[in-house]
């Protein structure tokens, strides 16, 4: 355990809202690891783990819980979540229900039947997919100039896809994205009362649609997952509406808010690395990879928490039961102890899908597979069709989003020439 002279760390000084750490959180999470294999942060009341061995090892013992209530009086940040949820929601007790917030056989009793019915949808969903892209890459087709790449391609193709999946109405999808604007200010610490507004609205505008096309299934079933869901519900699957409800716009958030930010990265990425880019246009098999090395290398997502089920030890340092620990996997996917020249982009790298940037063990993102397919497919149509595409103003600094927890661009402008 290193002393508070070596490690100065709070975790909001590796996250987004530290402009430093904003622009290039890597070196400061090197130094983390180094210096820090367990590092108690007192304003969060957490312990930050940033090695992979260490941060593995958590995952993948699913004694370890979720819950908030579970953790020490200490773990100002876990506990506060429920504290946190602003005033004017029409629905608050809902995350009570969360897939994020459950353990043991109440998680599994909601994921169980949600998860199987979503990768049966997920498996058959390729085809749409695909058109879902070649829709948005159509749209671009003959342009010339410059155009924000997020705004035009990485926002509308993860609605759309998720919205599919749903069943959600193709007129509905722009409501989708206003909504899915305003949610994302649920993981903003030092949020505005602008931000807040924005909030309120989105996440009742999100729910009542969810709650009513529910409703609307099951008596009138069509070929969705609200209809499967409903299905579930009717042969036995022991869930409520809420647990149905609130973790279906749970998947309907998380499918579109980091998958968007993958595609945003991974573009970035080739664009900026040209031999990587040579690389997969010698050989499109590599695209899977690149997809998964961009996952490693520019993870959507900095942290997740888990809380410690007992006496325990990690990096030979002791952890009481009850604490909070705030699993950094940005800074377990770029270990040079799990990934020799863990700093360099390469998209041919053997062993990059090891990367934790879906979580792992139980809580493991349930969207993984839809993520991975949409990238893949958006990503290589797009450098296929467009083989010019590069970056509209190089010398341009990177427009990074500025919520904590999460790495992703508010705008990348790019141009077709």
């Amino acid at each position: 355990m290193a002393d508070d002279e070596k490690c100065p760390f709070r975790i909001l000084d590796v996250t987004a809202a530290n402009p430093e750490a904003r622009a290039d959180p890597y070196p400061r999470l090197a130094e983390l690891r180094a210096l820090c294999p367990l590092h108690r942060d007192e304003a969060g009341g957490a312990w930050l783990v940033p090695r992979m061995a260490d941060a593995r090892a958590v995952f993948t013992d699913n004694s370890h819980t979720k819950n908030p209530d579970t953790a020490e009086p200490g773990a100002h940040a876990v506990r506060r979540r429920r504290a946190t949820v602003p005033e004017g929601l029409d629905f608050p007790d809902d995350q009570r229900s969360s897939l994020l917030e459950l353990d043991g056989e109440e998680h599994s009793r909601i994921r169980r039947p949600l998860v199987q019915a979503l990768y049966e949808r997920i498996a058959r969903f390729e085809p749409e997919c695909i058109r879902i892209v070649d829709d948005a890459l159509d749209r671009q087709e003959g342009r010339r100039g410059e155009f924000d790449l997020m705004r035009e391609i990485a926002h509308p193709v993860p609605v759309a896809c998720i919205g599919a999946i749903l069943g959600v109405p193709e007129e509905k999808l722009s409501s989708f994205q206003t909504w899915m604007d305003g949610i994302i200010q649920t993981f903003n610490p030092i949020r505005t009362p602008e931000d807040v507004a924005s909030l309120v609205a989105s996440a009742n505008g999100l729910a009542h649609f969810v709650r009513e096309t529910f409703a609307a299934r099951k008596l009138d079933p069509r070929d969705d997952l609200f209809s499967d869901m409903a299905k579930a519900q009717a042969e036995g699957a022991p869930l409520s509406d809420v647990d149905i409800t609130f973790n279906l716009r749970g998947v309907l958030i998380a499918g579109n808010i980091t998958t968007t930010d993958v595609i945003g990265n991974a573009v970035r990425l080739i664009i900026t690395h040209p031999e990587q880019r040579a690389k997969l246009a010698a050989d499109p098999a590599l695209w899977p990879n690149a997809v998964e090395e961009t996952l490693r290398y520019e993870a959507p997502v900095d942290f997740t928490w888990r809380i410690a089920s007992r006496d325990m030890e990690l990096s030979g340092c002791p952890v009481n039961k009850g604490a909070a620990l705030s699993v950094f996997m940005r800074s377990a996917n770029r270990d040079e102890a799990a990934f020799p020249r863990a700093d360099e982009f390469d998209v041919s790298r053997k062993g990059a899908a090891r990367h934790l940037a879906f979580g792992g063990g139980a809580h493991i993102c349930p969207g993984a597979p839809l993520a991975r397919m949409e990238a893949r497919h958006l990503l290589q149509r797009l450098f296929t069709r467009f083989p010019n595409l590069r970056l509209a103003d190089p010398a341009a600094p990177v427009d990074w989003r500025k919520i904590p927890g999460f790495r992703g661009l508010e705008r990348l402008g790019v141009r077709i020439d």
